[in-house]
């Protein structure tokens, strides 16, 4: 077995970091939605068509992602990584030029833009787990933190940082909107480019430097017997994960899409004055504490398995998403916002480093990347669910003397998430092969003759039958 002596497997970290950074734009949505939904403003887009947008680019990303996964075994992860960059850029550059009207929006912003996170995404987290077979749950949460971290700094650029983007920017006379975004398309494409330079696979067989497990624990390492997709897609587990996956990612897309809108409602209901940002603030919190998730959800399942911590964490998220909505209007508080925030996007966090390292450990780290492309489709339909259920709220609430009609997506969610945590702990890893067991034929006193033996297998056989 080839062991690798230099510790070079830390810049695919760092590459990982710059890639995720990048992809993390379609986070970053929420800060466009108040310019776009402005009634008086140049779109005046509904809040349903600007969920439309942002579930397109979630939907477009989980389905690309399933042919990512079968891509990248014949391609090599650097070419993947750099198509997914330059589409990425391509969709919103043009997402800038032409995207003054709604259907432009879903198809560059949408579609475009959404294939190329699809594309690039996986990459980070099947070469992660291949360089660290010793730390997978840490190394997928490093993998992807860049993911959830990206959204704070396209958040606060185009928000309030240096005046704020939205408020500043003007490039080939384009309007706010439209000018960040051919900014974010060019940036975005040269940060996906430089991270793709580290993206390549360990030398077959490969075993970290001064890594010795015992057998067993080397085998559950690396991920067991190796189960591709058509097997995988056969048993229970694969669904059991894909609807615990599900129940999860609603929550914390609902929020991602909602967080301003609901916000700011709430808050002026209260009379809280500068509800815009103190809701840019607890979207800025929502991402820092969603790039934590996971790396820690990551770490801490390290130690207590990665099914334990699937559970505590959507227990936890069912609970928090029960009691925000409650405690929030009840009392009004920019704090409660913000604190409920951080805790929604921790918990949202784990999910991309907790279900990329148990599809791993489940069904093997050789296939991952076309494994959990699978998997991950279900982000793709929480995707369309999250962000629309929350839309068709707020639509349905407008004009209202409160902000209550928000209450129903909250419920729904806490709901999904504790089903879920049930239901991942009736999930048992899948069957194995069970080692060949070599039965030995014990030493005989007295040597009998062959005939006395062959009936002894014949009596043997009768009674079994």
């Amino acid at each position: 077995m080839n062991i690798n002596t230099t510790p070079n497997r830390w810049l695919v970290v760092v590459g990982a970091i710059l890639v995720q950074l990048a992809l993390g734009a379609l986070y970053a949505w929420s800060v466009f939605t108040k310019i776009l939904t402005d009634p008086n403003g140049i779109y005046q887009f509904t809040a349903t068509q600007t969920a439309w947008i942002f579930s397109a680019g979630l939907a477009t990303f989980a389905l690309v992602m399933v042919l990512a996964g079968r891509w990248q075994a014949k391609t090599g992860p650097r070419l993947m990584t750099i198509m997914g960059g330059l589409l990425l850029g391509l969709g919103f550059v043009l997402g800038g030029f032409f995207g003054s009207t709604f259907w432009a929006q879903l198809l560059f912003i949408g579609i475009v833009a959404g294939a190329g996170i699809g594309l690039g995404y996986v990459v980070p987290i099947a070469v992660g787990v291949k360089w660290f077979p010793d730390k997978k749950g840490m190394i997928t949460g490093l993998a992807v933190a860049g993911f959830g971290f990206g959204a704070t700094i396209w958040v606060k650029l185009a928000g309030s940082w240096f005046g704020g983007l939205l408020n500043t920017a003007e490039v080939f006379g384009l309007p706010p909107v439209q000018s960040v975004f051919v900014i974010y398309g060019i940036v975005f494409a040269a940060l996906v480019l430089l991270g793709s330079t580290v993206m390549v696979n360990p030398p077959e067989g490969y075993q970290p430097k001064g890594w010795h497990p015992e057998e067993a624990k080397a085998a559950a390492a690396l991920g067991g017997e190796g189960f591709e997709p058509g097997r995988m897609l056969k048993t229970p587990q694969f669904y059991s994960i894909w609807l615990v996956f599900l129940s999860s990612a609603i929550a914390g897309l609902m929020v991602i899409y909602c967080i301003q809108l609901f916000g700011i409602d709430a808050l002026e209901f209260r009379g809280v004055e500068n509800a815009i940002v103190i809701t840019g603030t607890a979207m800025a919190w929502y991402a820092i504490f969603n790039g934590l998730g996971r790396i820690l959800w990551g770490m801490i399942s390290d130690r207590i398995g990665r099914k334990n911590a699937i559970i505590a964490m959507s227990v936890l998220q069912g609970i928090i998403m029960l009691a925000t909505y409650h405690g929030f209007i009840n009392f009004g508080l920019a704090a409660g916002l913000i604190v409920a925030a951080s805790l929604i996007g921790f918990n949202y966090g784990g999910i991309f480093a907790l279900f990329p390292a148990i599809t791993a450990d489940y069904f093997g780290n050789k296939e991952v990347g076309r494994n959990y492309g699978w998997v991950f489709t279900s982000y793709g339909v929480a995707g369309i669910l999250g962000p629309l259920l929350a839309g068709v709220f707020k639509d349905a609430a407008a004009g209202g003397e409160s902000p209550v009609g928000w209450m129903t997506p909250f419920l729904i969610a806490g709901i999904a998430c504790l089903l879920g945590a049930l239901l991942m702990m009736f999930t048992r890893s899948p069957a194995r092969a069970k080692p060949e067991i070599v039965l030995r034929p014990q030493a005989e006193p007295h040597r009998r003759p062959k005939h006395a033996r062959v009936r002894v297998r014949r009596r043997f056989h009768i009674r079994r039958a």
